[in-house]
């Protein structure tokens, strides 16, 4: 596997997978040719004239698809940790005998680690998409047969987008569907909310397989999937646990270094001048990041403040937040909880987007950019700004890439971290594995402190004066070794690379190493 030096200093194959590949150029550096990717004319003549496209079982909608080995095959994730789907189309395909398939999940979770076996036996012969959990376990000690790809979610759809995946057979889970292919996700027993993920899949795929646990009669309306893209309906008894697809409750953090963060995040975005009428912000479902939306929400009241919109992830306290009047609109990447679905149901300003309209690169624009601030996390980040999300300090490949990178577009991009975590540094010297490029990370904001970029000279002008205690980076580092002592390099083998790192472009940003 020939190795080059990309523009971030990292060496990155030429070729995964027998593909060829692009080095990092730089932030903006590499716009791709080209033109969008093209799918295969279908005519109304070769589908049931009643509409009526449902199936007897999902392996008579593989064998219809035309399944064979070495194929691409597409699932998403928003059924997250209850996902019973995926661990059963993989055993469908394994009874039929098919291998060599390359996955191409949105994100993968602990519940897929039945799909270990597969991995195994050659079924599944690579990984294109998050590798958590076992799942990251078993990639990072070099046993997968193909070489992982890691691909944010608008990068996900921009590598559908532009050719260099092209999915064979699209799986697609509707919580609800009816005989035509419309679906929607945001009502029936396995509701998890919106189904943006699976646009590209539908919208691309060679085939379109649906599969639902509740069958209406069409038309399923409001529809997130249009059924004019969608070969076959397959009726199951179950799409999945509906405890874990999403949570009754999502809970704040309870740690107070934790709490700490988030009064400080809340407290910049106001000293910084970001909180003001018709901002706009997002936040995940992390502990940190709901107890920052609850003393974002209290400062905002305090103030005669509302939000234009806020970016989801969906939680309750977004929600409270629509219903309160603080905000306009949430846009709806995901959804967390009970309360989210329940609200993208009754709340017309509760919008579902997608990654195309969130995140995509190959667009004319995309919200990401738009955001005022955006507040994230990450397991590592070094003395100039570069992050890590998907590696630990041991070297295992743990974490996905999800929306993170696209997020780093935004106005004002905050990683909420602590400074350690189990007496391992979460500040070092330089990150493992890059994930997000120094220059597009704004503040660091940890429970000693806060470095802003000093690429922000006009963050640093703003806080000046500020009681925040604002140090620098290098100041931050060394209070952390000082306490922790500097952390040993993970070992790992340098000759052999179990899985890479896409920019949102397109390009090679980083590689991933065998851990010994």
């Amino acid at each position: 596997m020939k190795l080059v030096k990309n523009a971030a200093g990292r060496m990155v194959p030429l070729k995964v997978n027998g593909q060829p590949q692009i080095p990092f150029k730089g932030i903006g550096k590499f716009k791709p040719g080209g033109g969008t990717a093209s799918v295969k004319i279908n005519s109304c003549a070769d589908f049931p004239d009643d509409g009526n496209k449902v199936v007897e079982t999902l392996k008579v909608a593989l064998k219809k698809a035309g399944l064979r080995d070495g194929m691409t095959i597409s699932t998403h994730h928003h059924l997250r940790n209850g996902d019973i789907l995926t661990n059963y189309l993989f055993d469908t395909i394994k009874s039929m005998g098919v291998k060599n398939i390359r996955w191409y999940p949105s994100a993968s979770f602990p519940c897929h680690e039945h799909l270990l076996r597969y991995l195994k036996d050659g079924t599944i012969h690579h990984i294109e998409g998050s590798m958590n959990g076992p799942l990251g376990k078993f990639t990072s000690e070099g046993k997968m047969k193909g070489t992982g790809i890691l691909r944010s979610h608008g990068g996900r759809y921009q590598a559908v987008q532009d050719g260099e995946v092209k999915i064979d057979i699209a799986v697609i889970a509707a919580p609800t569907a009816d005989p035509f292919g419309n679906a929607t996700g945001d009502r029936g027993p396995s509701a998890c909310g919106l189904l943006g993920f699976a646009l590209a899949d539908s919208e691309y795929a060679n085939k379109v397989i649906v599969v639902t646990d509740n069958l209406v009669p069409f038309p399923c309306y409001p529809w997130q999937i249009q059924g004019n893209n969608v070969d076959y309906v397959v009726k199951i008894d179950s799409l999945g646990d509906p405890s874990k697809i999403v949570s009754g409750t999502t809970e704040v953090t309870k740690s107070p270094d934790r709490l700490l963060i988030a009064e400080y995040v809340a407290e910049f975005l106001e000293e910084a001048g970001i909180m003001r009428d018709g901002f706009s912000f997002q936040a995940g479902a992390g502990g940190t990041n709901l107890a920052f939306a609850v003393y974002l929400k209290e400062r905002m009241k305090a103030k005669g403040i509302k939000a234009r919109f806020i970016r989801g992830g969906s939680t309750k306290y977004l929600v409270e937040m629509l219903e309160e009047g603080l905000t306009d609109f949430i846009l709806d990447g995901q959804t967390f909880d009970l309360e989210g679905v329940r609200s993208m149901r009754e709340n017309a300003n509760h919008v579902n987007t997608s990654p195309f309209t969130s995140y995509n690169y190959h667009g004319k624009g995309n919200f990401a950019s738009i955001v005022d601030a955006v507040v994230l996390g990450a397991t590592e980040v070094d003395l100039n700004f570069n992050a890590n999300v998907v590696t630990h300090s041991d070297g295992y490949l743990l974490h996905g890439i999800g929306g993170w990178q696209n997020c780093l577009f935004s106005k004002c991009t905050i990683l909420a971290i602590p400074s350690f975590r189990d007496r391992i540094p979460v500040i070092v010297d330089e990150v493992n594995t890059l994930v997000g490029p120094g220059q597009l990370i704004d503040v660091i904001i940890t429970e000693r402190g806060i470095a802003i970029n000093p690429r922000r000279k006009d963050l640093l002008h703003k806080l000046k004066n500020s009681t925040l205690p604002v140090k620098s980076i290098k100041e931050l580092y060394k209070e952390v070794i000082d306490i922790c002592g500097k952390p040993a390099k993970p070992k790992t083998d340098k000759k052999k690379i179990v899985a890479v790192i896409k920019w949102v472009d397109g390009t090679l940003l980083d590689s991933v190493y065998k851990v010994k």
